[in-house]
C-alpha cells in the first residue's frame, strides 16, 4: 500500500459512521501513531455537564483504529480493551494519540491516551488488536 495523504485517510475513514456522527477528526497520522480530536458540543455531555465516557471511549477507540489500519491493507480489528478514566475533561475539545507498543504477525498492542486542549489527563486505554489479513 502506498503512504496515503492525510486527507485520504479521512476520507476513507468517513465510512465509520459512528466516529463521523460524532464529529471525530483525524489530525495526525503515520504508520503505528495517530492523533485524533472531537470539539466537545452539546451531544457529548453527560448529566453532569462533562463528556460521556462513550465519547471518550469513541474517540480513542477510533484513534486506534486509523493507527492501526490506515497504512496496511491488512484488516485489524479490536480484540480487547481498557479503558481508565482519569478526570474530567474541563476544556472545548478531546484529543486522543495512539502509539503501538508491539506489532506482531496476529496481534498488536496499543497505548491511547485521551486529554482536553488544557492538558487535563482524561483517560489512558489500551488495545489489542487482531490481524485478520
Amino acid at each position: 500500500m502506498n503512504k496515503p495523504t492525510i486527507e485520504e485517510l479521512r476520507q476513507r475513514f468517513s465510512a465509520d459512521r459512528f466516529a463521523a456522527l460524532a464529529g471525530v477528526e483525524i489530525r495526525e497520522a503515520e504508520p503505528g501513531r495517530a492523533v485524533c480530536a472531537i470539539v466537545l458540543n452539546d451531544e457529548h455531555m453527560n448529566a453532569n455537564g462533562t463528556p460521556m465516557g462513550g465519547a471518550i471511549f469513541t474517540l480513542a477507540d477510533f484513534c486506534y483504529a486509523v493507527a492501526s489500519n490506515g497504512f496496511t491493507d491488512d484488516i485489524i480489528v479490536s480484540q480487547h480493551c481498557s479503558i481508565t478514566f482519569l478526570a474530567p475533561a474541563k476544556g472545548s475539545e478531546l484529543i486522543a494519540e495512539a502509539r503501538c507498543i508491539r506489532s506482531g504477525r496476529s496481534t498488536c498492542l496499543y497505548e491511547v491516551t485521551v486529554t482536553d486542549d488544557l492538558g487535563t489527563l482524561v483517560a489512558h486505554a489500551t488495545v489489542n488488536g487482531f490481524n485478520l489479513g
